[in-house]
């Protein structure tokens, strides 16, 4: 994982704006295949693990928040 110093509000928006891109890139297309297909068992997983990208990032932000305390 690669360490990212924010120092001003818009640069944690474009880090934001970035690493949405980074999970819908990686989360999205499984789940947008599975949503062509019909397929609700992957749709279902696909979306699962599409959540737990998001999650593990807010987390990310928040651990890196906390850490200086």
């Amino acid at each position: 994982m690669e360490t990212v110093e924010i120092s001003s509000r818009s640069e944690f928006a474009l880090w934001a704006i970035q690493r949405a891109q980074e999970i819908v890139t990686t989360e999205g297309a499984a789940f947008v295949m599975a949503a062509h297909d019909m397929n609700e068992e992957a749709l279902t997983d696909t979306a699962v693990m599409l959540g737990k990208a998001i999650s593990d990032a807010l987390l990310e932000v928040f651990d890196s928040l906390t850490a200086d305390t």
